[in-house]
């Protein structure tokens, strides 16, 4: 098979779908890799890397998408992109489609077969490929959110940490999973004071024997919520629903209860938010205030500390690409119900059940493709 990948075109997007080592795995497959020239440089990896491990450099996106059976990224395909999409094709990257109803439309309208890094599943019901950049947002979350509250960039004026004789930052972080529990280990490192809020009790469960006091857990529920809420300084929202639009959990009237300048990180923006007042921000243009509060909204943190980022979305991405190479989608689908979860969109139908009902689209499961 041709694989190819892409200089990512993202706002401030540094992470290449394929480092030079995956390339070379590929290749040693049997399979042909082409690499537009540059894709690696956010990363450190030049095209004489990418040539060493015997892929070929081309000089255009374009030459890529027209050519190359899989096309291996890292974010969404933006709107030029998705415009070189065609049917027979296999897009294997992150795509986050129930918030995005223009991306969706298109990915249907060009007929190719979309496979969505954020779906595939694990043995345990894990998202696998998910979790590297889960683990990486929920750390960058309190770094952004320690910035973010220093006065110069609009917050209250706090140190995470404190100092003796002065109180630390309370830091409340919404959901106990992996973006959760890296962003708590983060605060608990840094003296904040924390409290974990989630709704199930064998997460809760976990994140108290796991901190052992050093951060309390918290169940969610909507009085308790409003009064953390309120009380912190840093709010972390780390919630995430498989495939569908995040919930709405804490809403512009509890921003009125909130310390003016305090700060709000939405981790789960790619998938629309969990905060009434979420709006998508860019590592150019990182935050923005609403009714005092700081809201930090970037839906490519990873991408910021790229060369870490990539290599870890690479150890989990990988062996599928291999797999999808070796056998082609269908085959290697059918092989593995994880990898067939991961299945979003395939000439022009809609094939996870979250994002057809999110967005209205007839639902056709996976299995009546695969036979």
């Amino acid at each position: 098979m041709r694989v190819g990948t892409v200089k990512e075109i993202k706002n401030h997007e540094y992470r290449v779908g394929l480092t030079p080592e995956s390339a070379r795995e590929l290749v040693a497959h049997g399979h042909e890799v082409w690499v537009e020239t540059g894709a690696g440089s956010g990363i450190g990896a030049a095209d004489a890397d990418y040539l060493n491990a015997g892929a070929a450099i081309k000089a255009t996106a374009a030459e890529i998408f027209a050519s190359c059976e899989m096309v291996v990224k890292v974010k969404e395909p933006q709107p030029g992109e998705r415009a070189m999409l065609r049917k027979g094709q296999i897009l294997y990257t992150y795509l986050h489609l129930a918030p995005d109803p223009e991306q969706t439309a298109d990915l249907v309208k060009s007929g190719v077969t979309a496979i969505a890094y954020e779906t595939v599943t694990g043995i345990d019901n894990s998202l696998p490929l998910l979790k590297p950049m889960s683990q990486v947002a929920g750390r960058m979350s309190i770094q952004a959110g320690a910035t973010a509250l220093e006065k110069a960039h609009g917050g209250r004026g706090v140190l995470l940490g404190g100092v003796p004789g002065v109180l630390p930052a309370k830091v409340v972080v919404i959901g106990g999973g992996v973006v959760g529990f890296n962003a708590a280990q983060m605060a608990v490192g840094m003296g904040a004071d924390v409290t974990i809020l989630d709704r199930d009790p064998a997460v809760l469960e976990r994140l108290d024997s796991h901190f052992q006091g050093r951060a309390r857990t918290l169940y969610s529920g909507r009085a308790a919520l409003a009064a953390e809420v309120a009380e912190a300084d840093l709010v972390i929202g780390a919630v995430l629903v498989p495939g569908a639009a995040a919930p709405k959990l804490v809403t512009r009237d509890m921003l009125k209860t909130m310390k003016p300048g305090a700060v709000l990180v939405d981790v789960a923006i790619d998938q629309g938010g969990c905060f009434e007042t979420s709006k998508a921000t860019t590592h150019a243009d990182p935050t923005y205030v609403v009714d005092g509060i700081v809201h930090y909204c970037v839906a490519n943190m990873p991408g910021a500390v790229a060369r870490t980022s990539t290599y870890a979305l690479n150890n989990v991405t990988l062996p599928h690409a291999l797999k999808i190479a070796d056998l082609g989608w269908k085959a290697a689908l059918k092989a593995n119900p994880h990898l067939a979860a991961g299945l979003n969109v395939h000439e022009g139908q809609i094939t996870y059940e979250a994002v057809a009902s999110d967005l209205g689209y007839p639902y056709v499961p996976v299995g009546d493709l695969l036979g």
